[in-house]
């Protein structure tokens, strides 16, 4: 999905590089918009699950409320690998040559 949306905006991306935008700008522009609707994923995710914990205590023998090493780390690793699917095509992006990218349909 990010890898699409990358390969839809070259044109904007060669105009930001173009305008002296550093390797470094586009990468972050690229991650943060890759990762705002993950972490507001995580965040209703760990809300809704913390909420079905509650009502799943009471059929299940043992199981605790909240776990917080398990709620933290599925949310680490599901952020871990979003991010490393948004780093290979926000790093294709800062590779850009502007004036190739300014003539992309």
């Amino acid at each position: 999905m990010v890898s699409f949306a990358v390969s839809q905006r070259t044109h904007e991306v060669g105009v930001r590089m173009a305008l002296g935008a550093r390797g470094g700008d586009v990468l972050g522009l690229v991650l943060r918009e890759a990762m705002r609707p993950v972490v507001i994923g995580v965040v209703v995710g760990l809300a809704a699950a913390a909420g079905v914990s509650q009502i799943l205590v009471a059929f299940l023998f043992g199981l605790s409320t909240l776990d917080p090493v398990t709620f933290v780390s599925v949310a680490a690793l599901l952020i871990a690998v979003a991010l490393l699917a948004g780093y290979v095509p926000a790093r294709r992006a800062t590779k850009v040559d502007p004036m190739v990218a300014l003539r992309y349909e």
